[in-house]
């Protein structure tokens, strides 16, 4: 199978240095040259994704994010073929409402939305949406959620009463056609296990390869236990230029503009984070931004900061496209980019990594 590759929408803000905090965290850092994420800056980013043939945008969710709906809403005109991943958080909506706005969504893009699941691992930003629910119970109530929404999309009518939902006649004017992709993250043995059950591609953060497999393995195994096949994605930024020296030194300059203090202040977060990922993010830097290429190509310095995907993809547009063709073998086939800026980093992966994964089959030419 070939691999699809989707660029990411900087809904809290980009620029030239490393944009991001803790979902957890009390403040957003806004580096020199921040780019407020506004829909003229977001529209930029979307039209060059869809001009430079990606397959698709990941709209993500967060405290620190412009909401992911009406995001997508309103890019959507703006673009051609591009498809919207958007991110939504089960439970702050209710599923008969959720079924009825991602029907809509899909009839007015025509067919371009798909869904990443986020049940939210920190109660600190649960807390803040008014969601008091415990870590192990979210993805109960992630797997029921699903499970409705499913069903009030392909049932005339649907009565439930379960441990977190109970509506009477719930249903759709019209179900989504195609129905949208459930795409779900999570490394914590019950997201595992509502990924098997429920949605259709398993998203992992940038681990190194083998680690990255053995996830998949894990997941796959589940899986079969349930009699569903799944596909499998990965989340990775990128700095790739016509020489590896030139990668590796823009890297450097993004470490260089790192503060000590929000360095460590962040490893304390994300090391203490009740998401078993982003524990697993902060481990594979350990709050030092010594030895930060930690699998040859595979640098760990984003998430010195950042919260959610940690890892980047650096080097040459070849050794760059070597490690996508690497975790392509593993079993991935989908890939979600970003890399700072989100505009001009879109160009020098689109132009420069992406005929080489074409000429090698990796991926194919858009038509």
């Amino acid at each position: 199978m070939t691999a699809r590759i989707f660029w990411f929408l900087p809904t809290a803000g980009d620029g030239r240095s490393i944009v991001g905090a803790s979902h957890a965290s009390g403040n957003l850092r806004e580096p020199a040259g921040f780019r407020r994420p506004s829909l003229r800056y977001l529209t930029e980013v979307a039209q060059a994704a869809d001009r430079l043939d990606f397959e698709g945008v990941l709209t993500p969710t967060g405290t620190w994010c412009e909401d992911a709906w009406l995001t997508t809403a309103a890019l959507l005109q703006s673009t051609r073929r591009l498809k919207f991943l958007v991110a939504f958080r089960p439970g702050l909506t209710p599923p008969t409402l959720a079924a009825q706005q991602a029907a809509t969504l899909q009839r007015f893009s025509e067919g371009r939305v798909l869904f990443n699941i986020v049940t939210g691992g920190d109660d600190v930003e649960q807390r803040r949406f008014g969601d008091w629910i415990d870590h192990d119970r979210r993805y109960a109530r992630t797997d029921e959620f699903l499970e409705l929404v499913q069903r009030i999309w392909t049932e005339p009518s649907v009565d439930h009463e379960g441990e977190f939902f109970k509506v009477a006649d719930a249903r759709v004017s019209e179900a989504p056609d195609p129905l949208p992709e459930f795409w779900f993250g999570g490394s914590s043995e019950p997201a595992l296990a509502v990924a098997a059950k429920r949605v259709q591609t398993y998203l992992t953060w940038g681990e190194p390869p083998a680690d990255a497999r053995a996830k998949i393995e894990k997941v796959q195994a589940l899986a079969d236990a349930e009699g569903r096949k799944l596909t499998y994605g990965i989340r990775l930024h990128t700095i790739s230029r016509d020489t590896s020296e030139d990668a590796w030194a823009v890297a450097q300059k993004l470490l260089d503009e790192l503060p000590e203090d929000q360095v460590s202040q962040a490893h304390a977060l994300h090391s203490s984070s009740q998401s078993e990922g982003q524990r697993r993010m902060a481990a594979l830097h350990g709050g030092s931004k010594d030895s930060l290429e930690i699998y040859p190509n595979l640098w760990a310095g984003v998430g010195l900061v950042r919260g959610g995907a940690g890892t980047a993809l650096v080097g040459s547009h070849e050794e760059v496209a070597n490690l996508i063709g690497e975790y392509h073998d593993a079993g991935f086939d989908e890939f979600i980019l970003s890399g700072y800026p989100h505009l001009e980093e879109a160009y020098h992966f689109a132009e420069g990594v992406r005929p080489i994964l074409d000429a090698r089959g990796v991926t194919v030419p858009a038509r």
